[in-house]
C-alpha cells in the first residue's frame, strides 16, 4: 500500500470525544476533521465497531479515516458500548442496544457544527453488519452505505452456521469476543473508575457460544437484524464488498438481486480485510473508490462511479493448490445487472465417478473431449445407479477456514488429500476454458441410514498433473433440507431429492483441465459433525450440477480500472516481538488422535500515540479420536495484555466445546491479573441438547 502524508484539507484528530446516550452511558469517539471544517462543516463517515480503536486496530485506523478527513469528510471512529473505552456492556452482536446507540450517534453526528448534516457509514464485517441493519431503520441523516464482508442472514449466511450446519467458526469467533470483552478502557482516556468498568465488563459481558448454542435452528434470535427479512426497509444507497476469500460473498450477490436501491458491488480475490489492505492480491485503491461513491451521495458530485457496472468481480484463473497466496492471477469483469442475462446454466449429470453432459445437444458438451474408457462394462439405468458413501470423521482437516483471515495458512490446500474418503465425479479434459461467475448449485438424490446427516459438497479444479485446486463448496444438514425455521429428521432408508448451493464463485478452468465434484458426509472441523457415524448412498443418475457459465464479454477490458492501494500514514509503532501464524496437522499414529492447531500470536508491540503495549496470542485445537463421533472437541485459548510504565493488565480465555449424540458440552474459563496479581476468576459449564445438528 502506497502511502499518503499530503491531502487536499489538513486534519485535525481528536483522540477521544464522549457521546452521551439517552440513559446516560457514554460513547467513546475519535475523529478526524478537515481544519477548518468548524467554519465550512463537511458530511461525515462513520465507523461503528467493537474492536478497540485505542490499541488493537489502531493502526488500520489510521490509514483510512484520516485519508477521508483529508478529502473533506469529518470521519467518525465509535466503541460500541462496552467496548473499549466506551461505557456499558456489550453482551452480544447486534443487540437492539446497538441498534438504538446507533441512532443516537448518528443523529448527534448530523448536529454537530462540523458536519453538514448528511452521514454515511462504512465498515467490514461487523462494521458491515450494523451499517446495513441501521440503514433498515431509516434514519433521517444516513444518506449511504459501504458494507465490506457483511450479511443480510444472519443465521443461513454468517459465522455461526452454514446450510444449517453448525460452523467451527462459531466456537472460534465466540472466543475472539470473549477475549476481547474481557479487556478495560485505557485509564488514560476514562480516569479513576476504569476498574470498577472492567470488573463490570469481566463479570456481565456473558459466554455468548451458550447464547448461540441455544439458537440452532433460524427462529426470531437470528431473524433479529437480518435485513432480508425485509430487503424494501434500506432505503439509502449501498456499495457491497467482500472477496473470493472471504466468508460472505454470497450476500454481496444476494443483495444486488434483492435490494431496491441504488447499489454496487466489488467481489476481489481478498481474505477478510478492506480492499487497499487485500489479500491475497491484488489489492486496489479501494479508498479512493469509497470517495467516488461518498463524493457522489453525500456531496451530490457526479463522480461517474454510478455508470460503472452494478457487479465488478475478480475472474480468478486457475493456480496449484496451496494455504496462502500473495496474489491470484486474474482480470476484473463487469455485470451491467445482476442476476445477469449473460450467465448461462450449463448441467452436468452425475454418473458414477462421472460429470457427463445433460444431454447430447447441450451447449457443455463441446467443451469436452470424449473420455477414454479401456473397458467396456455394461451401465445401469441412471435412475438405479447409486454409490454408497461412508467418509471418515477426519474429512475436512484440509479445508482451511470458513472466512480466511490471510493471517495463517487458511486456505485449502490440495484436494486429493479429502478426496479419498468422499465420492468423486470427474468431466472429461475441457476442450476450450470455461468460465464461471455466481452461484453453483447441485441437486442430489440420496438416502441416509441415520436421522441426522449431513453432507458437504466441493468442486474442485483438476489440473493435467491431477493437483485438485478447490474452487467453491457447500454444506447442508439434511434436516434442514426443506426449512431451517423447521428441519425435521430423516426417515432412515427413504430417497430424498435435495439442492445444495455452493458458494458464489469467479473462476477461469483452462482447456485441457477437468472439474471434480466430491461429496462427502463430514467435513470437520469446517461444521461439526453429525451425532453418529452416517452412511449416504447418491443416486448418481438423477443428480445434476448446475453452473453459472460466463461468456467472456467484450466490454471486460473496459472494467475494474481501479487505482493503486494507497491510505493514510499510521502513527508510529514498534514491535517487540515477532508475531507466528500457522496450521498444523498432527497425527499421532500411536494414540490414533489427529489435531489441527491453529497458532495466530500477533507478538508485543508499542503504540508511541497512546504510550501503550499490546499483545494478543490465540490459539485453537481442534481435535478427535479414531473414527468416533463422540470425540471431536475444539478449543481455544487466548492471551491478551496492555501496559504502560507501572499500568498493566493482562487476560486469558479458554472455552473448549465437545459432544456426543444427544448434548454439547461447553465448558470456559476467564482470568484477569492487575500487576501480576489475579483479581478475576470465574468458570462457566453447560450441558446444552442438540436439535437435529
Amino acid at each position: 500500500m502506497q502511502t499518503i502524508t499530503e491531502f487536499p484539507n489538513p486534519v485535525v484528530d481528536l483522540e477521544h470525544v464522549w457521546i452521551k446516550m439517552a440513559d446516560g452511558t457514554r460513547l467513546s469517539a475519535r475523529i478526524w476533521l478537515p481544519e477548518d471544517a468548524e467554519q465550512n462543516p463537511v458530511p461525515a463517515i462513520l465507523e461503528y465497531i467493537p474492536y478497540r480503536k485505542r490499541d488493537s486496530i489502531r493502526l488500520r485506523d489510521e490509514t483510512i479515516h484520516p485519508y477521508f478527513a483529508g478529502h473533506g469528510y469529518a470521519a467518525v471512529r465509535v466503541d460500541l458500548r462496552g467496548s473499549g473505552d466506551s461505557e456499558g456492556l456489550l453482551q452480544d452482536e447486534y443487540l437492539q442496544q446497538e441498534l438504538d446507540d446507533g441512532l443516537e450517534v448518528i443523529r448527534w453526528i448530523a448536529e454537530q457544527p462540523w458536519c453538514d448534516g448528511h452521514v454515511g457509514m462504512i465498515g467490514i464485517s461487523w462494521g458491515g453488519f450494523n451499517g446495513l441493519q441501521l440503514a433498515a431503520l431509516q434514519p433521517p441523516a444516513l444518506k449511504a452505505v459501504i458494507s465490506v464482508a457483511s450479511s443480510d442472514d444472519r443465521y443461513a449466511d454468517d459465522v455461526h452456521h452454514m446450510g444449517g450446519c453448525l460452523l467451527g467458526d462459531n466456537l472460534s469467533w465466540a472466543s475472539t469476543m470473549f477475549a476481547y470483552n474481557a479487556l478495560p478502557p485505557d485509564p488514560e482516556l476514562v480516569g479513576s473508575h476504569w476498574r470498577e468498568i472492567w470488573m463490570q465488563r469481566l463479570e456481565h459481558s456473558g459466554l455468548w457460544l451458550e447464547q448461540w448454542l441455544r439458537h440452532q435452528r433460524r427462529d426470531a434470535y437470528w431473524r433479529h437484524a437480518s435485513i432480508c427479512g425485509d430487503y424494501s426497509a434500506l432505503r439509502c444507497p449501498v456499495m457491497l464488498v467482500s472477496g473470493w476469500a472471504d466468508g460472505y460473498t454470497n450476500a454481496v450477490f444476494r443483495m444486488l438481486a434483492n435490494l431496491e436501491v441504488p447499489r454496487l458491488g466489488i467481489v476481489g480475490p481478498w481474505s477478510h480485510k478492506y480492499p487497499h489492505l487485500g489479500v491475497p492480491g491484488p489489492a486496489i485503491g479501494f479508498l479512493q473508490e469509497a470517495l467516488r461513491w461518498w463524493d457522489h451521495w453525500l456531496k451530490g458530485t457526479d463522480t461517474g462511479v454510478m455508470q460503472e457496472p452494478m457487479l465488478r468481480a475478480w475472474m480468478q484463473e486457475s493456480v496449484p493448490p496451496t494455504t496462502h497466496y500473495r496474489q491470484r492471477p486474474g482480470r476484473w469483469v463487469g455485470e451491467r445487472s445482476w442476476p445477469s442475462a449473460r450467465i448461462l446454466p450449463l448441467r452436468l449429470r452425475l454418473a458414477p465417478h462421472q460429470l457427463l453432459p445433460e444431454t447430447a445437444e447441450n451447449d457443455i458438451e463441446r467443451r469436452f473431449e470424449p473420455r477414454f474408457e479401456p473397458w467396456a462394462e455394461p451401465k445401469p439405468e441412471p435412475n438405479e445407479a447409486s454409490q454408497y458413501l461412508h467418509s471418515p470423521l477426519g474429512l475436512g482437516l484440509f479445508a482451511g477456514k470458513w472466512c480466511s483471515y490471510a493471517a495463517a495458512p487458511d486456505l485449502p490446500h490440495d484436494q486429493r488429500q479429502e478426496d479419498g474418503g468422499a465420492l468423486t465425479y470427474d468431466s472429461s479434459p475441457l476442450k476450450e476454458p470455461l468460465e464461471i461467475l455466481g452461484n453453483p448449485s447441485i441437486l442430489l438424490e440420496l438416502s441416509a441410514d441415520r436421522p441426522v446427516a449431513m453432507v458437504a459438497v466441493r468442486l474442485s479444479d483438476i489440473a493435467p498433473d491431477n493437483k485438485a485446486t478447490r474452487v467453491t463448496f457447500g454444506l447442508l444438514n439434511l434436516t434442514h433440507r426443506d426449512s431451517s425455521d423447521a428441519p425435521t429428521p430423516l426417515e432412515p432408508g427413504r430417497r430424498y431429492r435435495v439442492r445444495v448451493d455452493l458458494n458464489n464463485i469467479g473462476y477461469a478452468f483452462p482447456a485441457g483441465h477437468r472439474l471434480r465434484i466430491a461429496v462427502s458426509s463430514s467435513y470437520w472441523p469446517m461444521a461439526w459433525p453429525a451425532p453418529e457415524s452416517v452412511g449416504l448412498s447418491v443416486y448418481s443418475g438423477s443428480s445434476m450440477l448446475t453452473l453459472p457459465a460466463r461468456p467472456p464479454a467484450t466490454d471486460d477490458a473496459e472494467t475494474g480500472h481501479f487505482g493503486p492501494a494507497e491510505g493514510a500514514a499510521p502513527s508510529a509503532s514498534q514491535m517487540l516481538s515477532p508475531s507466528q501464524h500457522s496450521w498444523r496437522v498432527i497425527r499421532d499414529l500411536e494414540t490414533d488422535v489427529s489435531t489441527l492447531e491453529v497458532i495466530n500470536d500477533q507478538g508485543e508491540r508499542h503504540l508511541s500515540g497512546p504510550n501503550l503495549t499490546d499483545s494478543t496470542k490465540a490459539l485453537e485445537w481442534y481435535s478427535y479420536y479414531k473414527d468416533e463421533f463422540d470425540s471431536p472437541y475444539g478449543e481455544t485459548l487466548w492471551e491478551r495484555s496492555l501496559t504502560r510504565g507501572e499500568w498493566r493488565i493482562r487476560t486469558r480465555t479458554r472455552t473448549r466445546l465437545t459432544s456426543d449424540s444427544k448434548f454439547f458440552y461447553l465448558i470456559a474459563e476467564l482470568d484477569a491479573w492487575e500487576h501480576d496479581k489475579r483479581v478475576y476468576s470465574r468458570n462457566w459449564d453447560y450441558r446444552i441438547e442438540r436439535d437435529l445438528v
